[in-house]
């Protein structure tokens, strides 16, 4: 895939997902936040970073797991996972 074409499928996963968010589990949400958060923001975990409250200490967690994970990589992952959603939907 050409960095052009993943970001425009990256962009049509995330929209497809936004109108799924309020149909899928807590762990899928955990994973295709992580993979959104590694494909936009890399290895750039800010110390700033909210970690309080449980929800959003899970959802750091997450994204740290992924530490190491090349940009385009997440991007790739995160199209995977919206596609296989969608395919066990249909």
């Amino acid at each position: 895939m050409v960095n052009d074409d993943i970001d425009a499928k990256f962009k049509e996963a995330f929209e497809k997902a936004s109108n799924m968010e309020s149909k899928l589990p807590p762990d899928v949400m955990l994973r295709l936040y992580a993979y959104y958060k590694q494909a936009v923001k890399g290895d750039q975990f800010s110390v700033h970073t909210d970690t309080k409250g449980l929800r959003n200490a899970f959802k750091f967690n997450a994204w740290i797991q992924l530490k190491g994970m090349n940009p385009n990589e997440a991007k790739k992952e995160y199209i995977k996972l919206v596609n296989s959603i969608i395919e066990q939907n249909d």
